[in-house]
């Protein structure tokens, strides 16, 4: 869904494909790194609890949990927003009950454990990363730089503005490449096999997703993009007579549906990790008979829905483009303090290659949010503030570890 949000931005959008790309592989050297270091299940929190103490921990840990339904959010209403073309007029009126019956379905194929989750991901990710590379290929024979078009709004910024704010969107590409670390404790040889996984992966990630929006950019118009609900139909439209876009709409959804999967299955992962640390209630850390985080995926995927109905909106660009804004600002605060961390683990081993690494994945995180607006920044800080009763009326009270 990309391109819509990217489209007033023109040709600055690939500038900032570059910048964000490089400033997310910092990022999973960091992560890749403090795994390697910390094979422990849970992610983010895990490494600032043993840099910055069980306190950090906590708020660290409970923005990634909470934050991880505004992504899943996003993804849910990009997924049935692909749908749209199966269907003969508006189907706004039956949108949110599709929205919530796709999720429901995700959440129970969670509750069957890490394994079968794992399956489902792999198929997905298959036909995911088929689609992502013969499509976008396709459309480059059809391409018009002239379709690249910079909105008057867009005009009047700063190049520092446009370039911190198109790099805030397509930040939102890359945000998840934690979620290897959360379930390190049910993966074989963590130790080697996330960090490759992190590594690997973020940078399959860059190359694909810049591809795919020069390409989408320079075969839609601007003007058209922007007001688009499912723009790589659009292309296929564009590219081929027929029904052909019908098949792209069943795989686009396909597509959306791994990444839901991956962060519904993170999600349980990281409840279960903070109440294994006892830093949640520990009847996060119960499992049902599969193995599966049981209270962590339900309570979850309640948010989730809550939030669903909150968002639902009439404008499909402006319901996506929010959600992303507040859902990237959350994650860079939470990226920002695992770098701090590991710039903290690693200054005693005076290694100048790790430590130049932290440097710039902090530097990186702290140009982004400072050059974020105000306004976003503390809507996305109230994730983070939602956690204080939970710390004073449970975590303070609970008995010292």
């Amino acid at each position: 869904m990309l391109p819509i949000s990217l489209a007033p931005y023109g040709a600055y959008s690939l500038i900032s494909w570059v910048i964000s790309g490089l400033g997310a592989i910092s990022l999973a050297l960091v992560f890749a790194l403090l795994c390697a270091k910390f094979p422990e299940t849970g992610g983010p929190h895990v490494y600032v609890k043993h840099a910055f103490g069980p306190a950090a921990a906590f708020f660290v840990g409970w923005t990634y949990w909470v934050i991880s339904w505004v992504s899943t959010t996003a993804v849910i209403v990009a997924s049935i927003g692909y749908l749209t073309s199966l269907f003969h007029g508006d189907i706004q009126n039956i949108r949110l009950f599709l929205e919530i019956l796709l999720f429901t379905i995700i959440t129970l194929i969670n509750l069957r454990g890490v394994t079968a989750a794992g399956c489902v991901e792999l198929l997905l990710m298959t036909v995911k990363i088929t689609a992502l590379l013969a499509i976008p290929v396709t459309a480059l024979f059809f391409f018009d730089r002239n379709n690249f078009i910079i909105s008057e709004e867009i005009s009047s910024l700063t190049m520092s503005q446009v370039l911190a704010r198109s790099t805030l969107l397509t930040l939102w590409c890359f945000i998840g490449l934690e979620s290897a670390t959360a379930p390190a404790g049910s993966v074989n040889d963590p130790a080697k096999t996330i960090p490759r996984a992190i590594v690997l992966g973020t940078i399959s990630v860059a190359i694909i997703y810049f591809i795919n929006s020069l390409a989408i950019m320079g075969l839609i118009n601007g003007n058209d993009l922007v007001n688009s609900k499912a723009p790589y139909v659009d292309a296929i439209k564009i590219m081929f007579p027929g029904n052909w876009h019908l098949i792209i709409s069943i795989i686009a959804f396909i597509v959306c549906v791994g990444s839901l999967n991956a962060w519904v299955l993170a999600s349980g992962q990281v409840a279960l990790g903070l109440a294994e640390d006892k830093l949640m209630p520990q009847f996060f850390a119960k499992r049902n008979k599969r193995g599966s985080p049981f209270w962590g995926i339900t309570i979850s995927s309640v948010g989730t829905s809550v939030l669903l109905i909150l968002t639902s909106s009439n404008n499909f660009a402006k319901q996506i483009t929010s959600i992303i804004d507040f859902s990237v600002v959350s994650f860079l605060f939470v990226y920002l303090a695992c770098s701090l961390a590991f710039l903290k683990v690693i200054i005693k081993e005076k290694n100048y290659y790790k430590f130049l690494i932290g440097s710039i994945a902090t530097t990186f995180c702290c140009w982004v949010i400072f050059e974020t607006s105000v306004n976003t920044l503390l809507i996305a800080s109230l994730f983070t503030a939602s956690g204080i009763p939970i710390y004073l009326f449970w975590y303070c009270r609970a008995p010292a570890q």
